[in-house]
């Protein structure tokens, strides 16, 4: 960590660069070190710890990747007293940072491998990082899948990566399904985990997958009929982390802490998955 003082529990200051609205509910956050550059340095699937005095803090994916070396980001769905504050920041706005917190996809291990990311609503966010690396280093992974759904056509967030950015990317396919049918979609319609059935992936790839608890235990479900693995099976808990630094509790799951464990966990490493976040 490379941050200005030792203290894990001591923010250093930066600046809001951008916010992007990515729904009526989510915003993606550019936050740069009040002198420019990055607060600090991390790896796909790390977390960071905002905060807004004296309204509070919260623990966050870093959406961006670390071959992004001007920013980071965050993609923050409104959901409480400290995203609601969140929301209402303005860009060049200050805020507190400290991190980056937990463990990270081991995409050393991934390599010379297919990938496949599921996702679900807000669950892109986490899995944004690690896409945006793989593809950043293409030639070290083989093909990629990414499976991605969401309430409405509406509520997808990241429609650049998704419309763009992805799409063109050589051996990248980007599957997307809403829940029901919308005026004006020509997409798929139905549930992820009906879907992920549907695509018949074969089981010789490694799976990322976030969202909805719900959401993954169905997938995981059809990954198993499909033939994969727990230990092809990747996915974060970082919703569960508070206090980032083992000190809280609030985190537990059986013998493991997210904050210290995780938040990112092989599924075989997991007696069970949270009911809920």
């Amino acid at each position: 960590m490379s941050c200005s003082h030792n203290d894990p529990l001591i923010p250093v200051v930066a600046i809001v660069d951008k916010i992007r609205v990515d729904t009526s509910d989510v915003k993606t956050f550019q936050v740069k070190q009040i002198q420019g550059g990055l607060p600090f340095t991390f790896k796909p699937g790390q977390c960071a710890m905002l905060s807004v005095p004296p309204v509070g803090e919260a623990i966050f994916s870093i959406t961006s990747s670390p071959t992004q070396q001007d920013y980071l980001e965050f993609s923050i769905k409104n959901v409480g007293k400290v995203t609601a504050c969140l929301h209402q920041l303005e860009e060049g706005t200050e805020l507190g940072i400290r991190g980056p917190y937990g463990n990270n996809f081991p995409t050393e291990e991934f390599k010379n491998k297919d990938l496949l990311f599921i996702a679900g609503g807000i669950g892109l966010a986490p899995l944004r990082s690690v896409i945006n690396y793989v593809l950043a280093h293409r030639s070290d992974y083989g093909k990629i899948d990414i499976v991605y759904g969401a309430r409405s056509p509406e509520d997808f967030v990241h429609r650049k990566d998704l419309a763009q950015n992805w799409v063109e990317a050589a051996g990248t396919a980007v599957h997307l399904t809403v829940d029901q049918q919308f005026p004006g979609w020509d997409g798929h319609v139905g549930f992820v985990p009906q879907y992920i059935k549907d695509l018949n992936f074969t089981p010789d790839k490694v799976v990322l997958v976030c969202g909805p608890p719900i959401m993954i235990k169905f997938v995981l479900e059809v990954l198993e009929q499909l033939g994969f693995t727990p230990k092809q099976i990747y996915t974060t808990l970082e919703l569960k982390m508070k206090c980032g630094i083992g000190k809280c509790g609030r985190c537990n799951i059986g013998d493991k802490y997210v904050c210290k464990d995780g938040p990112v966990f092989r599924c075989d490493q997991l007696e069970k998955l949270p009911d809920e976040y």
